[in-house]
């Protein structure tokens, strides 16, 4: 009995081992695609505000020219910085959608990883109830009180006067 008992713990705590790092692993990697995604969205919506500001540049050289060659021109780098700043904007749409879904995945990975740790800690619990339970000293031994021991007296003898 001792022997199953034995290997059943073994296994418990290897599966405790597995479940603890899986857990850590999984929040680590949401955790990082969760910081990279807000990167990518931040350079996306930085690059949209940079295509708006040359658009209203070129706009405004547009209603300046006089010659039809140059607006031609600007007309089609206007274009060509629209579609730019539809693609940032789509892209930057795109990942809000991704990171919100990140963000449910981490939140429930960290509730996981919780729940994990807490198994540890009451697996530590049960472990000692189970020790109490078999008869066996847990692993930490009290300390003894230590005696108190008298101080001898120390009695002066008088000489007996004669």
């Amino acid at each position: 009995m001792t022997k199953e008992l034995a290997a059943g713990h073994k296994a418990l705590g290897s599966a405790k081992q597995q479940l603890v790092r899986a857990a850590k692993k999984t929040t680590a990697v949401l955790d990082k695609e969760r910081i990279r995604l807000t990167r990518d969205i931040k350079r996306a919506n930085a690059k949209a505000t940079k295509a708006r500001l040359q658009l209203q540049k070129k706009a405004q050289q547009v209603r300046k020219s006089t010659t039809a060659s140059v607006k031609r021109k600007l007309k089609s780098q206007m274009a060509s910085l629209e579609k730019t700043r539809k693609a940032a904007r789509a892209e930057g749409k795109e990942m809000r959608k991704e990171l919100a879904q990140v963000r449910v995945d981490l939140s429930s990975a960290r509730h996981h990883l919780a729940h994990a740790l807490h198994i540890d800690k009451a697996m530590v619990q049960i472990e000692k109830k189970m020790k109490k339970a078999l008869g066996r000293k847990s692993a930490k031994k009290k300390t003894s009180a230590k005696k108190k021991t008298k101080k001898k007296t120390v009695r002066k003898k008088t000489a007996k006067a004669a």
